[in-house]
């Protein structure tokens, strides 16, 4: 058996009907050269026999002593987690979505491994889609990114690989179980909840020291972002269940060019254009506040291959909706994110944590209870997790596209998540339906925001071939 992190228990304590706490991907492939018409089919058929699963997709919850472990599912059943589906006519990019946002809106039942894999055909032009969600507390985008990719290979011509739950892998914290605290082990319990104290303890001249210079910063540093700076918005109203998701691939290299323009990291640009799309988007419904709207983006802490777990930070940057020109946006986007990371520059990423869980802890304490909506550290989320940078391929299927499907929390109804595959960054946003009405639009605005950089740049808009790229993928 082995216990949850307090980090990865968060993800169990915040789920509720209106507010899943769970992760995804979608993965769009092609048919492989020669594959005939009943390809995906077939295909399931044989996803079927890998009835044993490896670690963690064979771990359910169970507690002891009051606590949550991971123990093995001594009674797993495949049928529950597998599912091939099929869309229908015309098999467009839109009915897939439809699939995806309403797979998406459901709850996992926790009684047994918390992850589905959904084997998805009916789709035009010889293509298919999988989509395979696993519960927050199990892993983090990073490691779910990584879980996903070690499914695929490089080599077209490499065949029967088994399916991302029946692979084995070989770089994880703790793949092995671990045993129950036994009572009587007194002695060995107290030395290591002990060391664990001591650790911590150790955090709190740097944290303490940190949190005094950030309240002394924000009342004269403009670049300084607070917790209690974001405005209010319709972003931040209460949500339902029930999702929509959209997704769209753009050009790594027209973000790139940006970027070099404005001596920018890609990062930069990215938040500068959700800054861009969110602006246009409040003022289409007549909802623009006055002051900026704040993003908390997510930062890795992992130094391992690790697939487990939660390792992360945040950070607080200013989108510049308040601002209407895109040069000035992104120069405020910039100082906002350069202040945040020269503030964790001198920490270790323990001091990084507990930093972290100290200054967002009424935001925390909001989402689990609903009691102050007003406490808002931030209106958005946005997070861009690496990916791989070569063309990959399942069993000769070349992966045209992947894009993240992430959470919408209450108060916080919009994520952004994007992550980058080849030349490509995929974007995947995940929206409650009824708090932000026609959010689909967001795509069109994500454009005209990276039309608007290339423009201030004095760059020449996307070739005919780029653009023809997104519209093969998504």
């Amino acid at each position: 058996m082995k216990a949850l992190s307090p980090l990865d228990q968060i993800f169990l304590w915040l789920e509720r009907r209106q507010q899943p706490m769970h992760v995804a991907g979608l993965q769009l492939f092609e048919f492989p050269e020669g594959a005939g018409e009943h390809y995906v089919s077939e295909l399931a058929q044989w996803l079927r026999q890998f009835k044993k699963p490896a670690a963690p997709f064979n771990q359910r919850l169970t507690r002891r002593f009051g606590q949550p472990f991971w123990t093995e599912d001594k009674q797993f059943d495949l049928e529950h987690h597998f599912r091939h589906e099929a869309l229908p006519a015309p098999g467009r990019i839109r009915e897939l979505l439809t699939l995806v946002s309403s797979e998406h809106s459901n709850l996992m039942d926790r009684e047994r491994p918390m992850w589905e894999y959904h084997l998805i055909e009916g789709f035009q032009d010889r293509r298919f889609a999988v989509y395979c969600k696993i519960h927050h507390s199990m892993m983090d985008g990073i490691s779910a990114m990584r879980t996903g990719t070690r499914a695929l290979t490089t080599n077209p011509d490499e065949y029967d690989l088994p399916p991302v739950w029946a692979r084995h892998h070989h770089k994880t914290l703790s793949s092995a179980s671990l045993p129950l605290p036994n009572p009587l082990d007194i002695a060995s319990s107290v030395a290591k909840l002990t060391a664990g104290l001591n650790k911590q303890l150790s955090t709190i001249p740097t944290v303490a020291r940190e949190i005094y210079k950030a309240g002394e910063r924000a009342k004269t540093d403009p670049d300084f972002i607070s917790v209690f700076q974001a405005p209010h918005t319709i972003l931040n109203d209460s949500i339902t269940g029930s999702r929509r998701f959209a997704a769209q691939s753009f050009s790594v290299a027209r973000i790139a060019r940006i970027a070099k323009a404005f001596h920018a990291t890609l990062n930069d640009v990215v938040l500068a254009i959700c800054g861009s799309a969110l602006r246009n988007y409040l003022i289409m419904l007549r909802k623009l506040p006055d002051k900026p709207l704040i993003a908390m983006v997510p930062v890795s802490l992992r130094k391992d291959e690790s697939a487990e777990g939660n390792q992360v930070a945040m950070i607080l940057a200013n989108l510049g909706t308040h601002i209407a020109d895109p040069s000035d946006r992104l120069q405020m986007v910039k100082a906002s994110v350069r202040n945040a990371k020269k503030r964790f520059a001198g920490m270790t990423p323990e001091e990084i944590t507990n930093y972290t869980a100290l200054t967002l802890a009424p935001t925390g304490l909001n989402l689990m209870t609903g009691l102050r909506p007003d406490w808002l550290a931030f209106n958005v989320v946005i997070s861009n997790v690496p990916g791989p940078r070569d063309t990959l391929y399942w069993n000769g299927a070349r992966l045209l596209g992947m894009y993240p499907v992430s959470i919408a929390l209450n108060h916080v109804a919009l994520n952004i998540t994007l992550t980058s595959y080849c030349d490509q960054l995929e974007f995947g946003l995940i929206a409650c339906r009824r708090t932000m009405p026609s959010m689909q639009r967001m795509l069109t605005y994500i454009e005209n925001g990276l039309n608007e950089l290339e423009i201030a740049a004095d760059l020449h808009s996307c070739t005919a071939e780029e653009s023809e790229e997104r519209l093969i993928h998504i």
